[in-house]
């Protein structure tokens, strides 16, 4: 099933989003369940989030996925949601 990650950052954070990001990158290209992934940006082009395009077996392998996340760990997220989600083009 494929499963949209969205994550908003916690406002300020920037600087712990760039001090995770490579730890974050690394963790993405670990795992075949990633399909698509990047930033959120916001109206000045700045991160602000993430979007994470998961393949995974179930709802529980997606909820795994983001308790290891970097990113989460450091506390860099706001909120986080877990969809399923349907491709429909592309």
């Amino acid at each position: 099933m494929k499963v949209a990650l969205i994550a908003k950052d916690k406002p300020g954070a920037l600087a712990i989003r760039m001090e995770n990001r490579p730890d974050h990158v690394a963790y993405l290209k670990a795992t075949p369940a990633v399909e698509q992934a990047g930033p959120l940006l916001d109206a000045e082009g700045a991160m602000c989030g993430s979007l994470i395009i998961l393949e995974v077996a179930d709802m529980a392998e997606a909820e795994a996925f983001a308790a290891g996340d970097p990113y989460g760990k450091a506390g860099l997220f706001a909120s986080v949601e877990l969809i399923p989600w349907n491709r429909v083009i592309g």
